[in-house]
C-alpha cells in the first residue's frame, strides 16, 4: 500500500542526505585516484616516449645532435609533469562538476561502462530512473533536480574528462615526437588525432603504444591523362594511453578504481529504493489530485 505523501517526501529527504554523503565520499576517492592515476601517467608518458625512439624509430633518434636530443627529452618531461597536473584538475565540485560539460568531451558509454562495469538489477533501476529524468529535464531545458541525478551526472562527466586528458596528452606527445623528427613528419593532423583514439593493435609487452598500419595514396608522376593513384602502406608506432593498461599495470590505480566501483555499487542500491519511492509519491499525488476533481453527481 502506497504510504501517505508526506512520509513518502521524509524518506525520498533521507536518501538525499544518504545520497550526499555518498557524493562526498566519491570527491574524497576519486581525488585519491586522479593523485595516483596522474603518477602513473607521467612515468608511462616518458616510458612510451622513450620506446618510441628506441625500438619505434631508433634509426630516426640516432641522427639527432645532442641537443636535439636533450630538447627532447625535456619537452617530454614538461609534458608528462603538466599531464600529471591537468588529470588532477580534472576533480571539481560535485555541484558546479555536473551542470555544464565541456564542449569538447564527447559521450562515451563504452568506456564507462568498462571502466565500473556492475550489471545488476539495481544498475538497470539506476539507469531507468536517470534515464527518464534526463528525458524531462531536456524537454524542459533544466539542470539536474535531485542529489542522486546531480552525482551521477557528475560523474559520467569526470570520467570523460579523464579519457579524453589521456587522449590529449597522447596526441601532444606524437605531435612533439613529429615535429622531433622521430615520427614522420608527413603524417597528417588528423592521423595523429586519429592515433590517440583509435582502435589499433598496442605494441605486444609495452602497455600505452599503438601499432597502426596507414594506407597513403599518392597521385601517379605519370604524364597519363588518367592518373593512377599509388597506394603505399605506412607503418606507425604512436604513444596511445590507455585508461585500462594504466589501472592494470599499477596496484595503487587499480586498489582506487576497486573503491570507486564499490561505491558505485552502494550508489546503485541507493537508486533502486530512490526509483520506488518516486514511483509511490507519483501515484499518491495522483490518488490525490483524483479525489479532489471526482464528483458522485450523475
Amino acid at each position: 500500500m502506497v504510504g501517505s505523501i508526506e512520509q513518502i517526501r521524509q524518506t525520498l529527504a533521507t536518501l538525499d542526505k544518504k545520497i550526499e554523503a555518498i557524493g562526498e565520499e566519491f570527491y574524497s576517492t576519486y581525488s585519491g585516484y586522479l593523485t595516483a592515476l596522474g603518477q602513473v601517467v607521467q612515468q608511462q608518458l616518458i616510458l612510451s616516449g622513450y620506446h618510441v625512439c628506441t625500438q619505434g624509430y631508433p634509426e630516426a633518434f640516432l641522427k639527432l645532435s645532442l641537443s636535439q636530443r636533450q630538447h627532447l627529452q625535456q619537452a617530454l618531461k614538461t609534458l608528462a609533469k603538466r599531464g600529471q597536473t591537468e588529470l588532477v584538475a580534472c576533480l571539481k565540485p560535485i555541484a558546479s562538476g555536473a551542470s555544464e560539460p565541456s564542449a569538447d568531451i564527447m559521450p562515451n558509454t563504452e568506456f564507462f561502462q568498462e571502466a565500473i562495469d556492475l550489471p545488476s538489477e539495481a544498475e538497470n533501476a539506476l539507469e531507468l530512473l536517470l534515464n527518464a529524468a534526463r528525458a524531462k529535464r531536456n524537454a524542459q531545458n533544466s539542470p539536474p533536480s535531485t542529489p542522486l541525478e546531480v552525482l551521477v551526472q557528475w560523474q559520467e562527466h569526470l570520467e570523460r574528462a579523464i579519457v579524453q586528458q589521456l587522449r590529449t596528452l597522447s596526441r601532444e606527445t606524437n605531435r612533439l615526437l613529429q615535429q622531433s623528427e622521430i615520427l614522420p613528419k608527413h603524417l597528417p593532423e588528423p592521423v595523429l588525432e586519429a592515433a590517440a583514439k583509435a582502435e589499433g593493435d598496442p605494441v605486444a609487452g609495452t602497455p600505452n603504444l599503438l601499432n597502426l598500419l596507414i594506407e597513403a595514396s599518392e597521385k601517379s608522376s605519370e604524364p597519363d591523362e588518367k592518373k593512377e593513384l599509388s597506394a603505399a602502406i605506412l607503418h606507425v608506432v604512436a604513444v596511445q594511453l590507455r585508461l585500462t593498461e594504466l589501472e592494470f599495470n599499477d596496484p595503487a590505480v587499480m586498489t582506487w578504481r576497486n573503491k570507486l566501483r564499490d561505491l558505485k555499487k552502494r550508489l546503485q542500491i541507493l537508486a533502486k529504493d530512490y526509483q520506488k519511492k518516486q514511483t509511490e509519491r507519483a501515484i499518491a499525488e495522483a490518488q490525490v489530485m483524483w479525489r479532489s476533481t471526482w464528483s458522485n453527481d450523475e
